[in-house]
């Protein structure tokens, strides 16, 4: 639906330009609690360009839909702000501010410019009030997705942080897992111990497995994928950590690992890597 005839949005807009942008500023600048992290001189640049990014939407007479089109120039300099509040650490209330202040001033000079049409008035506020809403929407699905797309970066560098893997000894790498291993999870630790094989031509990868919590069929498949994985590339895998209650768990499942060496403490599978490498330890 495009916009109603008798709208006077678009040429007030025209009109009252320098009332509204000083108006505007003047009630962002009484809600700005963050004035050290945005100069005035750089709100009073956004509003003047999003000023004349609305007079030109507005003009083109789609005032129900910022979806479409005409509001593209409106929704990527909205977008860019909300990134931008959002990185500096404001809220998403503090963010959507920038739109919703703008109400009460538009609101000033329709009622100027409706002094002696109250059904003009009513019809004019209602389509402004809707246009306001929408773009103050999407600017708080700007910042939500900006936020998200923060916490999906930092679960992946915590992935990373969260797999290290240690060279013990020439030809000896360990890789300590702690807490719940997922698929996700093990694709990261994969990667990594491929990687650090491939890096240092080692022959033997310990995975320890004392700081996971519990073994489920799950785990216990991660677990084989890795080392199937890895002597592909050429390494043998002990796997160190099984408590009792793990073992007994993996009985339980049915889960085979006949044919993987499993040692109870990371030492005693340090000590069984260095036998496989033909070395021994001496204690005198």
């Amino acid at each position: 639906m495009g916009l109603s005839n008798g709208s006077k949005i678009s040429q007030v807009i025209e009109k009252y330009e320098a009332d509204l942008l000083a108006d505007w500023m003047q009630a962002l600048m009484a809600n700005n609690t963050r004035k050290g992290l945005l100069k005035e001189t750089e709100l009073q640049q956004e509003c003047r360009e999003f000023l004349n990014l609305l007079k030109t939407a507005v003009q083109r007479g789609n005032l129900t839909n910022v979806q479409s089109s005409e509001w593209r120039s409106v929704g990527e300099m909205l977008t860019s702000i909300s990134r931008s509040r959002s990185q500096k650490g404001f809220t998403p209330s503090e963010t959507a501010t920038f739109i919703f202040s703008f109400k009460q001033p538009l609101f000033t000079c329709l009622r100027q410019e409706y002094v002696e049409d109250a059904a003009g008035l009513v019809e004019d506020t209602w389509l402004a009030t809707t246009l306001i809403d929408q773009l103050g929407l999407l600017t708080i699905e700007a910042y939500q997705k900006t936020r998200e797309e923060v916490i999906i970066r930092q679960q992946e560098e915590l992935l990373e942080l969260s797999t290290p893997v240690v060279k013990l000894w020439e030809g000896v790498l360990a890789l300590p897992i702690i807490g719940t291993l997922d698929s996700s999870r093990t694709q990261v630790m994969m990667e990594s111990l491929l990687q650090k094989i491939v890096e240092t031509g080692s022959e033997v990868a310990i995975i320890d497995i004392t700081g996971v919590p519990t073994v489920d069929t799950l785990t216990a498949q991660h677990l084989l994928k890795t080392v199937t994985a890895a002597r592909l590339m050429g390494a043998e895998c002990i796997i160190s950590g099984i408590r009792p209650q793990i073992a007994q768990t993996i009985v339980y499942l049915g889960v085979d690992l006949a044919d993987v060496v499993t040692k109870a403490s990371l030492a005693d599978a340090f000590l069984i890597a260095l036998k496989r490498l033909g070395l021994t330890i001496n204690h005198s």
